[in-house]
């Protein structure tokens, strides 16, 4: 267990793959992580019983981020898709998972985002699907822009999108990120960079995907979420959350 790593029980931290809770180059983390052993709270009624995250809660076009307003949103289109797999690489079907984004110039829909770039109003960049009974999912929404964050000089974000998976409470949440391949920023991100295993990192890129492309529609994504084992993938217990998130 990485140093400062929390002491709960079940909770395994490899210090080889797993970014350390304070990460110097990335300043939030010296003011967030914990400083004191974890106490473990028992669940609840609340907690074992709610919320009901099945499918009757996701609407029929929570999953296409392109077509729930009046116009058509600014930027590519893309198709962004997998599956959720456990630690053996069996399907875990019938799990929420729910996104969100920047648009295409790099700026949320925040109030706390008030950096000079137009927000879109045909673009909300928030999504959510249950996972088939063969674990997979699909969104369609538009290529994230990278955007400027004050962690360090000239800081800016790589092009991403945050994923967050629910069992069947918020209490078995995990969130992480995904990027597209070859993006030049990646030098000079620290939760990218915070990730000292390479093979782990190449875990949150996805993957161009030319079959699932859509002709004059869409360009498509594959990435596939691994909740566990040697081929997990990084989640945000390890990876810091964003501030401007």
């Amino acid at each position: 267990m990485a140093e400062g790593a929390p002491a709960v029980p079940g909770y395994r931290r490899d210090p080889g793959v797993h970014p350390p809770l304070d990460y110097p180059g990335y300043k939030s983390t010296g003011l967030r992580h914990p400083e004191r052993p974890l106490k473990v709270l028992p669940h609840l009624l609340t907690e074992v019983t709610g919320p009901l995250l099945g499918e009757d809660r996701v609407g029929p076009l929570d999953h296409d981020l392109t077509r729930r307003h009046e116009g058509e949103p600014m930027g590519q289109r893309i198709i962004v898709h997998g599956r959720v797999l456990d630690a053996d690489g069996r399907p875990v079907p019938h799990t929420l998972v729910e996104i969100w984004q920047a648009n295409a110039g790099g700026r949320y829909r925040h109030k706390g985002d008030n950096w000079p770039c137009p927000l879109d109003p045909n673009f909300t960049g928030v999504g959510r699907t249950v996972t088939d009974g063969q674990g997979r999912y699909s969104f369609t929404t538009i290529r994230p822009g990278a955007y400027p964050w004050k962690n360090h000089d000239n800081a800016w974000r790589p092009a991403h999108i945050h994923f967050s998976l629910f069992g069947r409470a918020f209490t078995q949440r995990l969130v992480t990120q995904m990027y597209f391949p070859g993006d030049p920023l990646f030098f000079q991100d620290p939760m990218w960079n915070s990730i000292p295993d390479p093979a782990a990192r190449e875990r949150l890129v996805a993957r161009y995907d030319h079959e699932r492309t859509e002709p004059e529609w869409a360009l498509a994504y594959a990435w596939d979420i691994v909740l566990r084992g040697r081929a997990s993938t990084v989640f945000e217990h390890e990876l810091a959350l964003e501030d401007d998130d």
